[in-house]
């Protein structure tokens, strides 16, 4: 299943995330899921298993063009020049020429003239052909409000976190309204077990609701969440490093939720974060320096 950014690219709607995977086990998950049928990956240079990531494609056999990278820029590199760079450091690691998808980690607001700036050196790397899409993560409405105002492009794609009990539909509207594809993060709620944030915390995995709809269709809560998002026409960037969880993640092609079983879920947002705020500046965590290639 594809989706067209509004570029005119082309996106495979369901992607492999390898946030928090560690890299000794990032290949293997990313070679299995190549193998699977996945064919989006989605990393970022903050997770420090970009060239692990490069390492699994290759393994595959897959010709480079058959297969989607995305990936992020950290906070540390943002500003034009320091940007134009993460994007040296990011190929050099993933053993490639050129991304299919760019994008900003953090909006930042604490330093929001490298923040555009940074973007600004994205729309460079669009317009010289090093990416073919670029975009933005974590952006809120007026984030997004003030870089459309500084700047040329449209991001093709907002990352967020977006699951059941999380679904910021303020988000999702702005996102719409702009013509820029949500893409979910923490799309089954993994991230509710995020370290630091948050506190009593319910594990949507388990929520009763979802684990009905899922025993109709003789499927997991996991592929109810995922084919959830497709049908309401996100991108969705489940993370696992199990081969079996890996597969079973992508087998959401074969069925289909009804409206009722939609509404069902979409009544189940409790509008609680689970993942870190990006309102809130995180200085320590923003200066981690991305290593050269």
């Amino acid at each position: 299943m594809e989706l067209k950014l509004n570029n005119g690219v082309s996106m495979p709607a369901l992607g492999l995330g390898v946030f928090q995977s560690p890299p000794e086990e990032t290949t293997a998950a990313v070679q299995t899921a190549l193998e699977v049928g996945y064919r989006h990956i989605d990393t970022a240079a903050a997770y420090g298993n970009e060239r692990e990531v490069g390492e699994g494609i290759r393994r595959s056999g897959l010709p480079r063009e058959e297969v989607f990278i995305e990936t992020k820029v950290w906070v540390s590199d943002y500003g034009y020049d320091q940007a134009l760079h993460a994007w040296d450091k990011a190929v050099g690691k993933l053993g490639v020429d050129q991304l299919d998808l760019l994008i900003l980690h953090q909006p930042a607001p604490d330093r929001m003239e490298k923040t555009i700036a940074a973007y600004k050196a994205l729309e460079t790397l669009l317009q010289d052909g090093r990416v073919r899409a670029i975009g933005v993560s974590n952006f809120m409405p007026h984030h997004l409000q003030q870089l459309l105002g500084e700047t040329e492009t449209v991001p093709a794609v907002n990352q967020i976190e977006l699951h059941p009990y999380f679904q910021q539909r303020e988000v999702q509207a702005a996102d719409a309204e702009h013509g820029i594809l949500t893409q979910a993060w923490s799309p089954i709620g993994g991230i509710t077990f995020y370290p630091g944030w948050g506190e009593n915390r319910k594990n949507v995995m388990r929520d009763p609701a979802i684990a009905a709809v899922a025993q109709s269709h003789g499927k997991t809560p996991a592929q109810v969440m995922l084919r959830w998002h497709l049908q309401q026409g996100r991108s969705a960037i489940p993370k696992s490093t199990n081969p079996v969880r890996i597969a079973e993640n992508f087998d959401v092609f074969g069925f289909e939720l009804s409206p009722a079983e939609l509404r069902t879920i979409d009544a189940l947002d409790t509008g609680v974060r689970s993942g870190p705020d990006p309102e809130v500046a995180r200085p320590e965590r923003f200066a981690m320096v991305i290593p050269e290639a």
